[in-house]
């Protein structure tokens, strides 16, 4: 799978496990200060801190759910 439109260059060659591990600023588009503000928030500082966030979990069941939802 070819990730290299989510991650900085620096992280393309890595691993998914490794990439768990390495720090959430490493996602294109997430700076230094949305990390710092992800860590102040919900003490957010990997990726796989972001990914098993609770409340990111909960979001995107309730998004995916709605899709089925009837009216």
């Amino acid at each position: 799978m070819n990730i290299n439109k989510a991650l900085d260059k620096a992280y393309a060659d890595k691993s998914f496990k490794a990439l768990v591990e390495v720090p959430v600023a490493a996602l294109k588009g997430v700076s230094e200060a949305d990390a710092a503000a992800l860590k102040q928030a919900f003490n957010i500082e990997t990726i796989g801190d972001l990914a098993s966030c609770k409340y990111f979990q909960w979001a995107q069941a309730i998004q995916q759910l709605a899709t089925t939802e009837e009216a």
